[in-house]
């Protein structure tokens, strides 16, 4: 697979981590199970003879994808809790869904889709999505300071923090951060916590050639193995030792056998 990706910068690099454009020849396996990563994609299909583009809502359960026919694709990649300015409804209510652009955008997504088709290079097509989701953004494009605080609090490497505890320190109540955490980043803060804590384990284990699985779930959070093998069953599907028969190049993409 060919993938060109571009950062913008603020105003929007602080919602989009990157712009990309992926050309995939046919894989010999036909499909691919996508795992939660807690964050929120826009994808364009441009291959599609009647091209829909879909907004990913943020998932915490596995999804399965089509591969085996070349395909070109645009996207967005949003940051944690970056989708919401560009939605029009809060991100909670994309959560586990795709949702087809045009009943969140309107008129605009056709208008986007022709331009991007007639858009010659890669650049060109990502100057035209970064201008349309600028103009599609809700203003003023900033976060609520008590999600962005709390996700620096989550995402921080020398100190995990506890829903509780960011509770307290920003002094809110309880029901009313959940709220307004869930319609920014798509999850309750959680559940979000959950899919963070799978994927800081998927990427201690991807691409090692063997897994001491008790040593790592306790290091990633797991208070026993019962708990992580449940845990890892409902993020992938799989138990640990299955998933490392299958697991493939890409985190986050698993072959499918036919």
């Amino acid at each position: 697979m060919n993938v060109v990706t571009y950062r913008p910068r603020a105003p929007l690099g602080d919602f989009v981590e990157l712009l990309w454009l992926a050309k995939r020849e046919g894989l010999a396996h036909r499909r691919e199970r996508l795992l939660p990563m807690g964050t929120m994609e826009l994808v364009i299909d441009l291959t599609d003879a009647r091209p829909r583009p879909v907004v990913c809502g943020a998932h915490s359960e596995p999804f399965e994808i089509e591969t085996s026919q070349p395909a070109t694709i645009l996207g967005v990649h949003f940051k944690r809790g970056g989708a919401f300015p560009f939605l029009g409804v809060p991100a909670g209510e994309l959560h586990n869904s795709h949702v087809p652009l045009d009943a969140l955008w309107g008129k605009r997504t056709a208008e986007l889709h022709e331009r991007v088709l007639e858009a010659p290079t890669a650049a060109t097509r990502f100057q035209v999505l970064e201008q349309a989701l600028l103009a599609q953004a809700t203003r003023p494009l900033v976060r609520h300071r008590a999600v962005a605080f709390a996700l620096a609090q989550f995402e921080a490497p020398t100190q995990v923090r506890t829903v509780s505890e960011v509770v307290d320190r920003i002094g809110l109540s309880q029901r009313r951060f959940i709220e307004l955490f869930r319609d920014e980043v798509g999850l309750t803060p959680k559940l979000y916590r959950r899919v963070e804590r799978f994927q800081r384990l998927l990427q201690r284990v991807h691409g090692a050639p063997g897994v001491d699985w008790a040593e790592v779930a306790l290091e990633c959070g797991y208070y026993d193995q019962a708990h992580f093998v449940n845990e890892f069953r409902t993020f992938s599907g799989l138990n640990p030792s299955t998933y490392l028969e299958v697991r493939g190049e890409h985190l986050n993409h698993l072959p499918l056998a036919d």
